[in-house]
């Protein structure tokens, strides 16, 4: 046994996430197992707890085994294997989704006792449950707490199977769990004690985080956050959808270039996005290709295509009343730091600063010379191959420059903490030399 019962799996798996103590994160328990566990973790680390309502569609002959889930917001998960595996009819699913709603709603009335669900819109939330067996319930959970708009998810458990990563896909940005077994059966093996948790354990352990002093919960960051307001784009002869989010009296604008075939949704670039708003900087997250040039595969590493589309997103961004004056800087990320770089080289592109995220600047090749914005290079420990080309890159740039190592962290940044200090050395970087820049002719 791992776990003496739900509490002491809480306490242990608090142990493994005191990176994110201080940060502004929100705790989602999934009930009814999951809140006990829950809120251990939120009184641990000081985070307010609210609970993630999903409900387990099991198939009808064996309600144990998933079939697939459904959660608040009209979100739905199927499994798809599963149904299939043990014969279940379209007619027997929806029976047991009809059901599944009416319990779910009748416990949305139940735990939240009139109190309005904890914030989640441009926050982290952390969502706890007391292990993950198919990965059904949890991915509902993760696509929950999406809808609700959080910028950044972490899946948190004490238990689950060795290849759970694989199973969850994309819909969580970090995963944490203390003990992923070989020889893993059933979540219960793992507990010495694993009784049903009742309502009324769901409702106290609520109660409870709510009545928490207000030192413990969330202050407002130092700059409001407006809604992030979807927006055309104008580059060349193409429209491209994007995101412009400027905080009130913003010193900059950062404009992002992902890479390798990400979007305007990009959870990580999001995420970091965030950080530089409550800085007081504003952002721009757009896509840099249209639907039709994303299924050319070639336009996916075409550099020099990016860096166009970058420039002339950077010439209508100044052309727009509210951000005329600004200074304007690019964030990179993998190939997309290609891009970046390559449009900051142009003559007359007036770049504050760039910043690449595992970045791949040696695709900017002989345009690296050109570069005059200072430049941050930020690169994960683990990431070897990467780390070689941007020392190489670095060595070819003439302007301010530095390259930043995370320790640990590997390409995608996922290990606790990593994406949280790239979070901090992009904003220190942009806040110290990003400054409005006076218009000059081309």
């Amino acid at each position: 046994m791992f776990f003496r019962d739900r509490r002491d799996a809480g306490r242990q798996l608090a142990a493994r996430l005191g990176h994110l103590k201080g940060t502004e994160v929100v705790v989602l328990g999934l009930p009814r197992g999951g809140v006990p566990v829950a809120a251990e973790v939120a009184g641990a680390l000081g985070m307010p707890l609210d609970v993630c309502l999903v409900r387990k569609l099991g198939v009808p002959f064996q309600p144990e085994l998933g079939m697939g889930a459904i959660g608040e917001g009209g979100v739905r998960v199927i499994n798809d294997a599963v149904v299939r595996t043990a014969h279940v009819t379209p007619d027997e699913l929806a029976q047991v989704e009809a059901r599944e709603r009416e319990v779910l709603e009748s416990r949305a009335r139940r735990y939240r006792a009139g109190r309005e669900p904890v914030g989640a819109e441009g926050r982290t939330v952390l969502v706890v449950d007391d292990g993950v067996a198919t990965g059904s319930t949890a991915r509902a959970a993760c696509q929950i707490a999406r809808a609700r708009g959080a910028a950044r998810i972490v899946l948190a458990v004490p238990v689950a199977p060795h290849d759970w990563t694989a199973r969850l896909g994309e819909d969580a940005d970090e995963l944490v769990c203390v003990h992923t077994p070989w020889d893993f059966y059933a979540i219960g093996q793992f507990y010495a004690d694993f009784s049903q948790t009742g309502d009324d354990e769901v409702v106290a352990c609520l109660e409870e985080a709510a009545a928490r002093p207000v030192s413990t919960r969330r202050t407002e960051p130092p700059h409001a956050v407006p809604e992030d307001p979807e927006v055309d784009v104008q580059a060349g002869g193409v429209v491209l959808r994007g995101q412009l989010t400027l905080p009130e009296s913003a010193a900059g604008v950062v404009l992002f270039a992902h890479g390798s075939g990400s979007s305007r949704h990009s959870p990580r670039n999001r995420f970091v996005a965030l950080g530089l708003n409550r800085a007081g900087l504003g952002t721009l997250l757009f896509d840099l290709l249209t639907e039709e040039e994303e299924t050319d595969r070639a336009n996916v590493f075409d550099s020099g295509l990016l860096a166009r589309r970058l420039a002339d997103a950077t010439g209508w961004l100044r052309g727009r009343p509210e951000t005329q004056g600004l200074a304007v800087g690019y964030f990179g990320a993998s190939t997309g730091a290609a891009a970046a770089l390559w449009a900051a080289a142009e003559p007359g592109a007036r770049i504050s600063a760039v910043v690449s995220r595992g970045g791949r600047p040696d695709l900017a090749g002989p345009r690296l010379p050109a570069v005059n914005a200072p430049t941050l290079l930020i690169v994960g420990g683990h990431d070897e191959l990467v780390l070689g080309l941007n020392r190489d890159a670095q060595a070819r740039l003439r302007c301010e420059s530095r390259l930043a190592v995370v320790p640990g962290a590997t390409h995608l940044f996922e290990e606790p903490g990593a994406l949280e200090k790239v979070t901090d050395l992009a904003r220190d970087w942009f806040t110290d030399h990003m400054a409005p820049v006076p218009h000059t002719a081309r």
